[in-house]
């Protein structure tokens, strides 16, 4: 009958990770507005009266860190979207139990990276 009974964080660790997780979403999605409106607005840095080889290295540059700013937009999208599955976790109280081993996720990695799914011990067996 003992194996009937799921490995999982207590609820009251559950809510603490999920407070944790929730500031950590409304940050990383003002990160992701901040990201979108650098990229949209780059237009104009003042360079219409300067000469035209420093105009086309300021293009150059404008051009990189539009490409910049998109990757990291990208990659901000990923992590909100992880920190909502995150969330999803927490509510069916599958949250930190690691995919591989079935353990529960170590609170204070969980705490450093809460949308983790995989434990230490998991994560180096990939390496």
């Amino acid at each position: 009958m003992a194996e009937d009974i799921k490995v999982r964080h207590s609820d009251a660790n559950l809510a603490m990770f999920k407070e944790i997780i929730l500031d950590k979403v409304e940050k990383a999605q003002k990160d992701l507005e901040l990201l979108r409106s650098a990229y949209k607005n780059d237009g104009n840095n003042g360079t219409d009266d300067t000469s035209p080889t420093f105009k086309a290295f300021e293009e150059g540059s404008e051009t990189m860190s539009k490409e910049a700013n998109t990757q990291l937009a990208i990659r901000q999208e990923k992590f909100v979207r992880d920190l909502k599955n995150a969330l999803l976790r927490i509510e069916n109280k599958t949250y930190g139990i690691c995919r591989v081993t079935g353990k529960l996720i170590n609170p204070e990695r969980l705490k450093l990276v809460p949308h983790a799914t995989l434990s230490i011990e998991a994560k180096n067996m990939q390496s």
